[in-house]
């Protein structure tokens, strides 16, 4: 039999607002446990939460973004449970009137495929706290600074048939959202994370099947990872009798594989009801107009005026536009006079390769957009060749040193006196003089050889062109 993988995704987004959603504490990450929070964050008696209006706009920005309904008067709702994170025992968020309903986001998958993927809701809550296991000493600890932290939950309908598709959307979701600016996205932080409900079903079948949630999932590899293990999980439970069970499961990155954590709740069992510390929220047209006016220009406008006004092609624009931050470095080098063609191979060859390799994001890197341009002009005026440019990139790029300071102090100024090459290239002649006959034979790949010798001597700094014409003269001459 043929099976069919159905999949939704919840995504919470912690927003990057100064401060919670309900009080004036800081969300920034880290800080010593316990240390960002105050009787209102955790709930004590006599106090009262006012909602950030930050936390409201970031929301509907992305509701606008993702072309959903905003809920003109919305309100939230109490989440009831208990948990040794969650100091109130109930948790503020939204069901019954979330702020945005009925999105949708548009995705392109490595193998070609293009869907559009419908957002069922948006919504609005405040995060829990985190346990801390210490195995060491046999002890779990609560850590209540990350309570009240806001955040933005966006779940979609089952609309994914492959982990490519979720990893697509994602991928789409996150780069949306930091042009928003309303989050950085770190996964590492906590602050995108995705919760994987999935199903099967025979191909061809419109029943949903019995649908598992996955958690703990702090990387894309390892929601890819997760929802090709739990598909053929149940297919193989199903075709040996036995029935899918409705359940949380939590995914172990080291074993590979996803364990039952807990029965899967529904909405009953938390026992909502509207806040009541809390008045509904009345969103006005002006309102909305003014957040619409104030959208940046996304990736898919971008990608476009890169093409039409530099004349960069499909790829480039493409992989130029992939995170906000890459974006913005590409056009502050273009402004700095860098040719676009040159500043987009330059960041799509040697600065892609440094973020990989340095595990860093382009937001986070030290390195400037005045460094590189000031790199490539060099390259240009001849003052460097092409790979003496790549060894002083590698250099600075760390902690942006400065360019020119570095080239003077370790010599790698480009040769380009035809004095000084020619001498050099009488040497080599002179020492390969079966090189000659190869060439004169006819067989350019000898020139090439004795291209290579010369810029051995030369330690690699002469100029290309000087080199390439100063030998095709003297092998001229012989």
């Amino acid at each position: 039999m043929t099976w069919e993988t159905v999949i939704g995704l919840e995504t919470h987004v912690e927003l990057s607002t100064k401060t919670k959603i309900f009080c004036s504490c800081t969300t920034e990450f880290g800080g010593a446990p316990n240390t960002h929070c105050c009787p209102v964050c955790m709930g004590m008696p006599g106090t009262l939460p006012v909602v950030n209006e930050k936390v409201l706009e970031y929301a509907v920005k992305v509701g606008l973004a993702l072309d959903g309904e905003i809920t003109r008067s919305c309100r939230f709702d109490r989440k009831n449970y208990f948990y040794p994170d969650l100091p109130k025992a109930y948790q503020i968020s939204q069901l019954y009137l979330p702020i945005v309903r009925n999105g949708k986001l548009p995705i392109h998958t490595e193998s070609g495929g293009e869907k559009t993927i419908r957002i069922h809701e948006l919504h609005m809550e405040e995060d829990a706290g985190k346990l801390v296991h210490d195995p060491w000493i046999d002890q779990t600890r609560c850590d209540y600074n990350r309570c009240g932290v806001p955040l933005i939950e966006i779940v979609t309908e089952p609309d994914f048939r492959s982990g490519e598709e979720v990893i697509a959307y994602l991928e789409k979701l996150r780069s949306t959202l930091q042009y928003l600016g309303v989050s950085d996205c770190k996964m590492q932080e906590g602050s995108l994370r995705c919760d994987v409900n999935l199903s099967v079903r025979p191909a061809g079948s419109d029943e949903l099947g019995t649908r598992t949630e996955m958690k703990n999932l702090n990387s894309f590899k390892a929601i890819a990872r997760a929802i090709e293990y739990e598909a053929k999980r149940q297919i193989e439970r199903i075709e040996e009798g036995k029935r899918v069970v409705q359940e949380t499961r939590r995914w172990d990155e080291n074993k590979d594989a996803t364990f039952a954590m807990r029965s899967k709740e529904n909405a009953q069992d938390y026992r909502y009801f509207p806040e009541p510390d809390i008045p509904p929220l009345e969103i006005g047209e002006d309102y909305l107009e003014r957040l619409r006016k104030e959208q940046p220009e996304m990736a898919e406008a971008k990608m476009a005026r890169y093409q039409a006004d530099w004349g960069l092609p499909a790829y480039d624009a493409q992989m130029l536009t992939g995170q906000k931050a890459l974006a913005d470095f590409f056009e502050s080098a273009v402004a700095l006079g860098t040719p676009p063609k040159q500043a987009a191979n330059w960041i799509m060859g040697e600065v892609l390769r440094r973020l990989s390799a340095d595990g860093l994001e382009a937001k986070d890197m030290a390195f400037t957009p005045k460094t590189l341009a000031r790199l490539i002009e060099l390259v240009q005026t001849g003052a460097l060749n092409r790979n003496t440019a790549v060894k002083v990139f590698d250099a600075v790029f760390a902690d942006d040193a400065d360019v020119d300071a570095y080239v003077k102090e370790h010599g790698l100024e480009q040769v380009s006196d035809a004095g000084l090459v020619g001498s050099v290239v009488d040497k080599v002649l002179a020492a390969n003089p079966k090189s000659i006959q190869d060439f004169k034979a006819g067989k350019e790949k000898a020139f090439g050889f004795l291209v290579g010798q010369v810029m051995r001597e030369l330690k690699g700094q002469a100029s290309p062109q000087v080199v390439n014409q100063t030998l095709r003269e003297k092998l001229e001459q012989l």
